[in-house]
């Protein structure tokens, strides 16, 4: 075969392809958190929260009496922190508060007219105060103990919507104080037939310690009056009384009433919000039939109930006292700091609000009363709404002198400590 006809071959080709491109791989937890972090950092952008970190904090140091559990509340804490704010609580009865030393204390929250009056006569200088709710005093008490009362002609129950067990009963305290003096046992106003055991113990209330607690010396008010016909003692009518006619050789009104009340309460060493928490623990009704409690912490204890159980706690309901007593706590500023607090009280919508959600009547200055929202949130949670007594009288609390001596006489509390007003003056 010819040279040129033989077919020709091709030297073989090396042909290389590029490395394929190793993809970055990243761990499938780091992946599935992107989105959370994503919606957590929109979260705080969208609050205003983003930057909170970064942001000074003032703490204010305050002495504050039961209504501290108001600025304990996580929601009342978070929203201060928006503002910047935070609140050091030191915890101390109301009485307390105003006889004792401020030095280093920016605000007080006594849970009472009384004290309050008490720590402003002790100012060098004007203070700016807030009175951002009211709460009436109460006597919690147990279904079986209120129907007891109800049979005896003392007390009378609110009619609840749609003909249910109701929450609420009215009190009469001048027929209760005749149970009281009267020495009148449960057994002995048949306590057994509305219940299917006994109790041979008096009828009495407990009370927090009157030589620390506003709720005690206000109830102490509620006594004073109701013994006194109805009058403030220390006012001008028992002034012109002649001597003895309070039932003895005694000349002093005051006194006269301060011996008449001592035997009607059953003292208890501990504040006003540990009482309450006496009467909400399981076992609430062993240790006081009747106790002396604030509304708001009831109303609190029924909207929780309601939302972790879905019904009301009907074994435990609420006595109100006729003739009434109100109390205002009364936040005072001592310095520039508790101003900015203050302010914040009397201005922020979402603080009145959550004073609203944690039961409290909150003051509003326009056409909405102090109880038409505390009343809408009620029925809003499904929980009783109470009704005024018709029986409005209203017990006025003897003046700071006269209440000073009721209360130093009938808890025999050490002398106040007013000693250290000097400390307080270079705080001022």
């Amino acid at each position: 075969m010819p040279e040129d006809s033989r077919p020709s071959t091709e030297e073989p080709r090396l042909t290389t392809s590029r490395p394929a491109r190793r993809r970055t791989r990243h761990p499938r937890h780091i992946i599935a958190a992107t989105p959370l972090a994503l919606a957590g950092l929109l979260a705080l952008l969208v609050s205003g929260n983003s930057l909170r970190p970064f942001e000074r904090i003032t703490t204010i140091d305050g002495k504050m009496a039961s209504k501290s559990d108001y600025f304990k509340d996580p929601e009342v804490q978070r929203l201060l922190l928006k503002h910047g704010i935070r609140v050091d609580i030191h915890r101390l009865g109301s009485r307390g508060i105003a006889t004792q030393s401020l030095r280093g204390m920016d605000v007080v929250f006594p849970s009472g007219q009384p004290a309050a009056k008490l720590i402003m006569q002790r100012q060098q200088r004007s203070v700016r105060t807030a009175r951002p709710f009211v709460t009436p005093l109460v006597l919690g008490t147990f279904r079986d103990y209120a129907k007891t009362l109800e049979a005896a002609g003392v007390a009378r129950p609110q009619r609840a919507a749609g003909g249910g067990e109701t929450l609420y009963y009215d009190l009469d305290m001048k027929k209760f104080l005749n149970l009281i003096e009267g020495r009148k046992t449960w057994n002995g106003i048949d306590f057994a037939e509305h219940s299917n055991r006994s109790n041979a113990g008096r009828v009495l209330v407990r009370t927090s310690s009157v030589c620390e607690s506003n709720a005690a010396g206000t109830y102490l008010s509620i006594l004073a009056f109701v013994e006194n016909d109805n009058q403030a003692p220390g006012t001008e009518r028992d002034r012109h009384k002649p001597a003895g006619s309070g039932g003895g050789a005694a000349s002093d009104p005051v006194l006269d009433v301060a011996q008449q009340v001592k035997p009607l309460i059953n003292l208890q060493g501990m504040a006003a919000d540990e009482q309450a928490d006496s009467y909400f623990s399981d076992e609430g009704e062993s240790i006081a039939p009747v106790s002396l409690i604030y509304e708001h912490q009831f109303l609190k204890h029924q909207v929780d109930h309601q939302k972790k159980r879905g019904k009301q706690d009907s074994r435990r309901v609420l006595l109100y006292p006729s003739p009434h007593a109100l109390t205002e706590p009364e936040l005072i500023s001592l310095g520039e700091q508790g101003d900015r607090l203050t302010e914040l009280m009397e201005s922020d919508a979402a603080l009145r609000r959550r004073a609203i959600e944690l039961g409290f009547r909150v003051r509003f200055s326009g056409e909405d009363g102090t109880s038409e929202q505390l009343n809408a949130y009620l029925r809003e949670h499904e929980v009783q709404v109470p009704t005024p007594n018709p029986d409005q009288t209203k017990a006025d609390a003897p003046d700071l002198d006269a209440l000073e001596r009721i209360i130093n006489y009938v808890g025999s509390c050490p002398p106040a400590g007013q000693g250290d007003d000097e400390d307080d003056e270079g705080d001022e």
